[in-house]
């Protein structure tokens, strides 16, 4: 995984699951989203910009960057994962969401992608007996 901050992963995951349900995103949706601070998101999305992470049009509508999208999808796949093979384990929905918001900063990618083939193997196994 890239040497990015967990807060940065963050930020562009929140841009990720926003525009999932809003046509556009702006900072104040990310304040709300990740209850965060205006100063801190607009700081927060200042160095995004800066870095080739993000775009803001003339409307202030935040987008993600191919190079931010890469990173906002990954992290988002790690936390449904990571999320749904903790819910397997019997671990409360809530804690699970949590626990894995934790996991998918700090997973490397080889455990990462074992843990997504097994949950695959797991699942074709489960289909196959229902």
């Amino acid at each position: 995984m890239s040497a990015m901050s967990e807060s940065r992963e963050m930020y562009l995951e929140t841009i990720l699951i926003l525009s999932k349900t809003q046509q556009d995103v702006h900072a104040v949706h990310i304040c709300e989203y990740m209850s965060f601070s205006r100063p801190s998101v607009s700081r927060a999305l200042k160095y995004l910009k800066q870095d080739g992470y993000i775009n803001v049009d003339g409307n202030r509508h935040v987008t993600l960057t191919e190079k931010g999208l890469r990173i906002a999808q990954s992290m988002y796949e790690r936390h449904n994962l990571l999320t749904d093979c903790l819910v397997s384990l019997g671990v409360s929905h809530e804690n699970a969401v949590e626990d894995a918001c934790r996991i998918e900063h700090v997973i490397s990618a080889e455990t990462f992608e074992a843990l997504k083939k097994h949950a695959l193997e797991f699942a074709k196994q489960r289909n196959g007996r229902q």
